[in-house]
């Protein structure tokens, strides 16, 4: 992913987004600091989020949808955890009645987004990405390239529509949150804010979400929210922040600045501090993604070594892992490679150890070949074997790939906000 060069914390400074000349004032400045700070306090409510950096970050979120048609670029929030049950569809809940103009959504298509998209767009909450970007997706490439596209300004999807066949032009710009399990591909989460939920631990409590009372007060946030941001999108329009980050993660943290520099107060610094906290800890996790590939790839290559087994012990995995000179496996951690790290490495992938009997009729902790053969063929294909030369007679080789189930559409109605029509409400 490019996240740029993150650096500094610039201050706001004069120049084309010089708040002195672009019509703030001391009361607005205090209104837009006030209902942020209360909207930060609501969400912390309802949801733990990973830091303190990723709450101000979400509260910044949702306010920019409010001002979206004045912005070049809308960011997504990709809302990442590794298991269930880690409030990735609660911070959609919250989202739903915050955020202007929502449409919630589990399962919908590319026609339909393409037709509600407009000069002022919605703001798409997709619940349960796997089904556009997973093994379940099926036939979702239009809503793929959709939601890649409309990161940008400018970059309408041409479709024949109409009894006439006309080619046109479907606008695709429009603010998005996708809920999922497991990262998302590149080219959402490198245009996305990233928030990487956890279980909450022990003593980690929240508000329970109920329609009755959670509604009526984060509808009242949203509309004020409104009330505030709507006259400024002239202003929002002409602001170009200082950013601590260059490229595209700062074309996508730039409207969650601007709206920090609209509230003014503490607002601006800590826009900034949370906008270099949680890129820096992207490119972190890049890296220890990258690394996790390459245990992919060198796990299949101790299974080659030893004949393709059905099993390995996690032992004997290990040392072959850790002889391996010019593997970074000897000095991982603090004295190595160890079988802790091994199945933390590959719990992500859904692989984990077990116990196994070997034809020696001993039982032992190992890893099943079978287990990777999906990680393998994702994060690390083998490169295509050459097709044979007609002097050899032999045809060339074809792949057979397994056609997988694709999921049956069950396309969900867009309620106005708390009317109770969107999908149930499950953490």
């Amino acid at each position: 992913m490019d996240h740029g060069d993150p650096g500094t914390v610039p201050e706001p400074g004069p120049g084309t987004g010089d708040r002195e000349g672009a019509g703030f004032s001391a009361d607005r400045d205090q209104d837009g600091t006030v209902v942020l700070d209360e909207l930060r306090a609501a969400i912390g409510r309802y949801v733990v989020l990973p830091s303190e950096e990723a709450l101000t970050a979400v509260t910044l979120w949702v306010a920019a949808s409010h001002i979206q048609p004045a912005l070049q670029h809308a960011p997504r929030l990709a809302v990442v955890g590794p298991t269930k049950g880690c409030g990735k569809s609660r911070v959609l809940d919250v989202l739903h009645e915050t955020v202007s103009r929502p449409m919630m959504t589990v399962n919908t298509s590319s026609a339909v987004v393409f037709r509600i998209i407009g000069v002022d767009p919605p703001t798409l909450l997709v619940d349960e990405a796997d089904t556009i970007f997973g093994p379940r997706a099926g036939d979702k490439e239009d809503l793929r390239g959709l939601l890649n596209a409309g990161h940008q300004r400018n970059r309408p999807a041409w479709r024949i529509s109409g009894p006439e066949h006309k080619p046109t032009a479907f606008p695709t710009f429009a603010m998005a949150a996708l809920a999922g399990i497991g990262d998302l591909p590149d080219t959402i989460m490198d245009r996305a804010v990233v928030l990487r939920m956890q279980k909450r631990k022990p003593g980690e409590k929240v508000a329970p979400f109920r329609s009755r009372h959670s509604v009526p007060e984060l509808n009242a946030l949203r509309d004020r929210l409104a009330a505030w941001l709507t006259p400024l999108r002239g202003t929002a329009h002409r602001l170009v922040p200082p950013m601590p980050v260059e490229d595209r993660a700062a074309d996508t943290w730039e409207p969650l600045v601007i709206v920090a520099d609209l509230a003014g107060g503490h607002w601006p610094s800590r826009a900034r501090a949370a906008c270099l906290a949680m890129t820096r800890n992207e490119v972190v996790q890049d890296e220890q993604t990258t690394l996790k590939t390459r245990l992919l790839r060198d796990v299949r290559r101790v299974f080659e070594q030893e004949g393709h087994k059905e099993a390995l012990r996690s032992h004997d995995l290990l040392a072959a892992l850790l002889q391996d000179a010019e593997a970074p496996w000897a000095e991982y951690g603090t004295k190595g490679l160890n079988a802790y790290h091994l199945a933390n490495l590959l719990r992500d992938f859904g692989i984990s150890p077990a116990n196994h009997r070997f034809e020696n009729g001993r039982q032992a902790k190992a890893y099943a070949r079978n287990q990777f053969l999906d990680a393998w063929a994702r994060y690390c294909p083998a490169p295509a074997s050459p097709a044979a030369t007609p002097a050899q007679g032999v045809p060339p080789a074809h792949p057979t790939w397994r056609k997988l189930p694709t999921q049956p559409a069950s396309p969900l109605p867009v309620g106005p906000p708390g009317s109770g029509t969107g999908p149930a409400r499950t953490r």
